[in-house]
């Protein structure tokens, strides 16, 4: 659901990147007193997890449509709100400025439409309260897929709600949104369905990641290790599986406007797509001029790579942050 720059206004962008920004600078002042340094590991190879997750198209059957799992809501429900949040604006940033998925000036649009609605409402208001109750690995799979299902729905009307703002007339509201909500409705199942299975696998083998208390400890470096490894084989092997239909995004535009492209060449716009064209030195997930099966593998490693280090700059910022801070008050 990565919306190209084309889909906004250059307004409507700013007035999105400023509230994901304001956001982001909400989560890290949270952070700053409630950060849990042995938790840097377990964002930075969650992030590169949801980034090759990502990459991995699921098609839709009867459709001719596909999906990917958006990641939010698994972040949330392994590092909390505002880690998840920070993680997958990272997520997104490395993959709009180095793969060109997603536009730079679409930036805080996806950032909201992806990470806000699963972290700040779909987890703490939907999948929290529901996990309480339901224990069981059914409860689990249900308590996902209904969060899944409300946050995306939420995403992709947002996603309507800004293409309509932005003057996008070749994709009027009422059959735009006909066409996003229902397709995003299947995809939201399936990623439900998944992200329970993923919970489920990890509270089975490692049950302290999921652990509030502070005094426990957290996943060794062996469980580490296999999500990285995991995250590694997805980007480099899985991803080559993925399906090659358009994905729900792409397919509700056809649908509507009766093609995948929408033109929308303005200053800001054009600036956009030559500073991303410059930072892009995998753009859509492939070796410029070799589109094969070894580049988008390349692109998947280089990808889960990138996305480890920055994430785990982020987890060492708050860490010497909060160091200091505590050495301030003694």
């Amino acid at each position: 659901m990565h919306m190209a720059d084309a889909l906004v206004s250059p307004a409507v962008g700013g007035t999105m990147l400023a509230v994901g920004l304001g956001l982001a600078t909400i989560a890290s002042k949270k952070l700053k007193s409630n950060f849990d340094a042995e938790r840097v590991p377990l964002m930075s190879v969650m992030g590169a997890f949801v980034f090759a997750a990502q990459m991995i198209n699921f098609a839709i059957p009867a459709t001719g449509s596909s999906g990917h799992i958006g990641g939010g809501l698994l972040l949330a429900i392994i590092l909390g709100t505002y880690p998840a949040f920070l993680t997958l604006a990272c997520v997104l940033a490395i993959q709009a400025l180095f793969f060109a998925d997603g536009g730079l000036l679409a930036y805080g649009c996806n950032l909201i439409n992806m990470g806000f609605f699963t972290c700040f409402v779909a987890y703490p208001l939907i999948y929290l309260p529901l996990s309480k109750r339901l224990t069981s690995n059914g409860g689990i799979i249900f308590s996902t897929t209904l969060a899944s299902v409300v946050g995306l729905q939420l995403g992709s009307l947002s996603v309507v709600l800004e293409t309509m703002l932005s003057g996008v007339t070749e994709l009027p509201f009422e059959t735009f949104i006909l066409a996003m909500q229902p397709i995003h409705l299947a995809i939201g199942i399936i990623e439900g369905i998944l992200t329970g299975l993923v919970v489920i696998f990890l509270k089975s083998v490692r049950p302290q990641i999921f652990a509030k208390d502070k005094q426990a400890k957290l996943s060794n470096i062996a469980t580490l290790s296999a999500i990285l490894c995991t995250a590694f084989v997805l980007g480099g092997g899985i991803s080559l599986l993925a399906s090659s239909n358009p994905d729900g995004l792409e397919w509700s535009i056809e649908k509507t406007a009766g093609t995948e492209e929408i033109g929308n060449p303005t200053q800001t716009h054009q600036s956009a797509q030559k500073l991303q064209e410059k930072t892009s030195i995998l753009p859509d997930y492939s070796i410029p001029n070799n589109a094969t099966e070894s580049s988008t593998s390349i692109a998947g490693v280089v990808g889960v790579f990138i996305t480890l280090l920055f994430s785990a700059l982020i987890g060492i910022v708050f860490r010497k942050r909060n160091k200091v801070i505590k050495s301030a008050k003694r």
